[in-house]
């Protein structure tokens, strides 16, 4: 612990000597992290997934309530879109808090398919929040391993491509395996998207992403980009996405369906931007949660295009793409 504060200690003194309302707002900020998490790894705050009636949980990474309403008539499959809190503002922070043990029982049972790369450092590095260096924290977090999932399938592994992330045709085409192949009581589907890159118009032009689509929200917040521009290219990405989620359910059957999120993401409000760890900010705490159901037709065989057996993806390369590095 003394270890820890030193580092804070050392970090915040040259952030402070450099911009000083800056670095102690970032001080007081990990202070406050601290204090989050020495509690909230004891007891979440937020509605728990394992808590709710699900067979089928389909979460799209960084998917704000608005936005997805914004789009919502485009889809059959969107009646209505419903909203709770959730248990991380951080993917980090909703893996380490959702996968807990005290629901060992019911992750025995899940199949999750998964493109978020923080993955690796919450089941096989047991590296957990918080991100940022902080003063003190005393947590108890409870996560599993990986051998207490009924399977976890990591795709950000095999399944990234570069300055893409992994494309949401990847988790569909898993997801869809596991759903005709397996016998598992649950099955979550975890897409990237709407989370930077904004890829949609490089997949549909067949190129790399602009900076604007690499960067997303962090050209918003550095004054490259205005507002609108951005929040275009975010819309597009959840575009992307649901028609996909679209497709998946039209290829598995589940009786009970939820469309959700891990968390949102801010585009400026109270000066926030992205997803920061312990946010109660309702824009990237409260996520989206649309009730719905999935019919297998059989119409669509899952190509592989995605799935090769290549070169695993380093974990840094995978995160730096997301914009975590």
């Amino acid at each position: 612990m003394l270890h820890c504060f030193r580092s804070w200690l050392r970090e915040h003194r040259d952030q402070i000597v450099t911009n000083p309302i800056r670095g102690l707002i970032h001080a007081a900020y990990t202070i406050y992290l601290g204090i989050w998490y020495t509690f909230t790894s004891r007891l979440s705050v937020g509605t728990h997934i394992y808590d709710e009636n699900w067979d089928l949980l389909i979460v799209l990474d960084a998917c704000r309530v608005d936005v997805l309403n914004s789009v919502a008539s485009e889809y059959d499959f969107i009646e209505n879109v419903g909203a709770k809190w959730s248990v991380g503002s951080h993917s980090h922070e909703w893996l380490a808090q959702t996968f807990s043990e005290d629901y060992t029982d019911e992750i025995a049972e899940t199949a999750y398919i998964s493109g978020n790369g923080h993955t690796h450092e919450t089941f096989i590095s047991k590296d957990y929040p918080p991100d940022e260096t902080v003063p003190f924290c005393w947590p108890n977090w409870r996560t599993v391993d990986t051998e207490d999932f009924g399977q976890l399938d990591m795709l950000w592994e095999t399944a990234h491509r570069d300055k893409l992330g992994v494309p949401p045709r990847a988790i569909t085409d898993r997801t869809v395996e596991v759903a005709r192949d397996s016998k598992h009581d649950r099955l979550i589907a975890h897409y990237m998207q709407p989370h930077i890159p904004y890829i949609a118009g490089a997949l549909a032009e067949d190129r790399s992403p602009t900076e604007i689509e690499s960067n997303g929200w962090k050209s918003l917040e550095a004054g490259d980009a205005d507002h609108d521009e951005v929040w275009q290219l975010y819309e597009n990405n959840l575009r992307l996405v649901l028609d996909e989620v679209e497709l998946l359910l039209e290829n598995v059957d589940a009786e009970n369906v939820v469309v959700t999120a891990d968390h949102g993401n801010a585009f400026g409000e109270y000066s926030i931007y992205g997803h920061p760890e312990g946010m109660l900010l309702p824009c990237v705490k409260r996520v989206p949660w649309v009730v719905s159901s999935a019919v297998d037709t059989g119409e669509f065989t899952p190509s592989g295009e995605y799935l090769d057996d290549i070169e695993k993806t380093d974990i840094e390369d995978h995160l730096h793409d997301l914009g975590y590095m």
